[in-house]
């Protein structure tokens, strides 16, 4: 694990915006106008992708992928100028949140300014002109690793923009050299020493593929050395599995419980049921009460949530990353998960979510979630029931008898010969 990691990042929550389709204007100022609104659902750190103007030359779509990036160095205009983004970063911070940049260093545009200047700096393939070397990204070319010259220059553009931001959410991670991320690190660290690293970690069928071309291929363990948090998709095919009805809900339970020992003792995932690549939650859940159960259990896992933007308003629409495709935000919508995540928010600032042992356990359908603190006597827990398909439910649980508080709602629980029994709402209870 990174040494300067901090463990209460484990209780924060990170909001990820696609300023293009955030709203009609598709700008920064829209963005900075929903800041108080946003904070309201218990963010700490809000992610913005990518910032930089995207490339003309193979564009996917319309406007292209923000992932196709022309100049790490400048601001995309449509979103606004510098000034704009440094006035966003400013209320940002005022609002009490930290903001942090996408960084896409795996490849570029194939018309980027690098390619124009530095094209000793790119793969080439065998007949010497540039190219990908990974599926079906024919919208970018790859950066060449192999090339310290390149280092040097990603680096001072991580030192640059740690001048305004509070860390890096980083693209295919894994794709890069393990010493990269460390000397980055090191770097940034004397602009910005509390500086936060996301990693973009992969699935590992896709860090198989990598391997088998002999590419770089970072598992989340080697990462570790480098970053704070890493993404979840070592679970994540199981999760999606689970929710379509290929693998009972235990195969999720197991798939948690390893990286109990996986991992390092710190460690940290960021837990997302959506995000800009994957499908939105309330379509893969589309009963309201299952769908308040798994949001809610975010919040008992290891690690800080990630929401996606319009996730709070459970929208089933993912939005396209190639063309203009506004969010559609309603004043009053069909279902409002704002409440429930400011509440979620509100109960994870319990101690006990610093330095805690997880364990989770699929009782037919229903996950019991207890979370431990890390002490001798663990005293301390906080147990979570949720029934993953907004069923009744009777489940046994490992708390004494007696009346209880369900922390989401402040009704009373009761426990009974160990039994606990919901109406199939989500129940969150302490043994305090």
């Amino acid at each position: 694990m990174a040494a300067n990691t901090e463990l209460s990042l484990r209780q924060q929550v990170i909001y990820s915006i696609f300023v293009r389709n955030y709203s009609e204007s598709g700008t920064f100022r829209a963005v900075e106008e929903d800041l108080p609104r946003i904070k309201a659902l218990g963010t700490d750190i809000i992610w913005l992708m990518p910032i930089q103007p995207v490339g003309e030359k193979n564009r996917k779509g319309s406007l292209g992928s923000p992932y196709a990036i022309s100049d790490y160095r400048t601001i995309n205009p449509e979103f606004g100028t510098l000034d704009d983004f440094k006035s966003l970063c400013h209320a940002i911070h005022r609002e009490g949140m930290k903001v942090i940049i996408d960084v896409v260093y795996h490849h570029t545009s194939p018309d980027s300014l690098l390619s124009k200047v530095y094209p000793e700096y790119f793969y080439h393939k065998p007949d010497g002109s540039f190219g990908n070397q990974v599926g079906d990204w024919w919208d970018v070319i790859d950066l060449d690793f192999s090339n310290h010259d390149l280092w040097n220059y990603l680096i001072e553009t991580l030192r640059y923009w740690a001048g305004f931001v509070d860390g890096f959410r980083c693209d295919v991670a894994s794709g890069e050299p393990k010493a990269f991320w460390e000397e980055a690190r090191a770097a940034v660290a004397e602009v910005r020493p509390d500086a936060l690293w996301l990693a973009e970690s992969v699935d590992p069928d896709f860090i198989v593929f990598l391997r088998s071309r002999d590419l770089t291929a970072l598992s989340d363990s080697e990462l570790y050395d480098a970053f704070d948090i890493t993404y979840d998709y070592d679970i994540y095919t199981t999760f999606k599995s689970v929710l379509t009805g290929a693998a009972p809900l235990a195969d999720y339970a197991n798939a948690l419980n390893r990286q109990e020992f996986t991992y390092p003792g710190n460690y940290m995932k960021a837990r997302c049921l959506e995000n800009h690549d994957r499908p939105r939650a309330h379509a893969l859940i589309p009963n309201e009460q299952a769908l308040r159960n798994w949001t809610a259990m975010l919040y008992l896992l290891k690690g800080p949530v990630m929401l996606y933007n319009g996730q709070e308003q459970a929208m089933t629409h993912t939005p396209t990353l190639f063309d203009k495709d506004t969010l559609q935000w309603e004043k009053t919508p069909a279902i409002d998960l704002s409440s429930l995540m400011s509440k979620c928010k509100e109960l994870r600032q319990d101690p006990l979510f610093i330095d805690f042992t997880f364990h989770a356990e699929a009782k037919g359908d229903v996950m019991v979630i207890t979370d431990t603190e890390n002490s001798i006597d663990h005293q301390h827990k906080i147990l979570g029931i949720f029934p993953a398909k907004g069923q009744p439910a009777s489940v046994q649980v490992d708390l004494a008898n007696g009346s209880y508080t369900n922390l989401l709602t402040n009704e009373r629980v009761d426990i009974y010969e160990n039994v606990l029994t919901t109406s199939g709402e989500a129940i969150i209870i302490s043994n305090r």
